[in-house]
């Protein structure tokens, strides 16, 4: 059995009872982001190598290990978010799938060289504020500020890190879709496929999901919109699906 530390509790992921994550309300819980992404991103069915950049308490390498039986590797520059992340993969008994690295994308990436064919990150989402306006909580300023990495960053570590053709798949918010396209030309990602989900219908889009190619052609595929919830407040049925039905509708061989 894991250590818990703190205010940690082990909830099952989703709907899985075979798969377990420790989480914290004041230091890391998953959102539906993490479950998006997941569900959106294209992966080997049997062999080839996942890169997991700001993988928190690893929650996205989790899902993926239900429909992929590729190597993976988690980076986290949070030492607290990281140990919660090595304990995870140990309560998941995932130990000879996972790998997780305390580091930061910045350097970590640089020795990489090009080795993965799938690269997955959940980045912060808004520009630095001013002190005193970020959330008091350092664990959740880092996670969603760019406090130690910023767009360009994210970008550059993803290019360096993913094989010539291969696959980089990122969740945002669609306010930064001009800037993330003009970012991810200059490091040779070509924009392949978007998602836009929307809290509701006749709502504005809050969530973007992007999967680029490295060297890829321009061809661009925008997905049919994703509604997270219904007028009343429940979930859609394609989000319920995507929550607690089987996983595997983006897998590939």
């Amino acid at each position: 059995m894991v250590e818990l530390k703190g205010d940690e509790r082990i909830d099952y992921l989703l709907n899985d009872q075979r798969r377990q994550i420790i989480q914290s309300p004041t230091v890391f819980a998953f959102s539906v982001d993490a479950v998006l992404l997941a569900h959106f991103t294209y992966l080997p069915i049997k062999r080839g190598r996942v890169l997991d950049l700001c993988t928190g308490n690893g929650v996205i390498p989790l899902f993926l290990t239900k429909r992929s039986q590729a190597e993976m590797v988690g980076v986290e520059i949070q030492e607290r978010l990281y140990d919660m992340a090595v304990r995870n993969v140990q309560l998941n008994k995932l130990t000879d799938q996972i790998d997780m690295i305390h580091g930061d994308l910045r350097e970590e990436t640089r020795r990489f060289n090009q080795t993965f064919d799938v690269v997955t990150c959940n980045p912060p989402y808004f520009k630095t504020e001013e002190p005193n306006k970020r959330n008091q909580n350092e664990h959740l300023t880092i996670a969603r500020h760019e406090v130690y990495c910023d767009l360009n960053d994210v970008l550059k570590a993803c290019s360096r890190s993913v094989k010539s053709g291969g696959k980089v798949s990122m969740v945002h918010r669609p306010n930064r879709l001009s800037e993330i396209i003009t970012i991810a030309k200059s490091y040779k990602l070509e924009v392949k496929r978007l998602k836009f989900v929307y809290p509701k219908r006749h709502k504005e889009a809050n969530i973007l999901l992007v999967e680029f190619a490295k060297d890829g052609q321009p061809d661009l595929k925008v997905e049919p919109p994703l509604y997270i919830h219904e007028e009343n407040g429940d979930y859609t049925k394609e989000m319920t699906k995507i929550l607690y039905g089987e996983e595997g509708s983006s897998a590939h061989g």
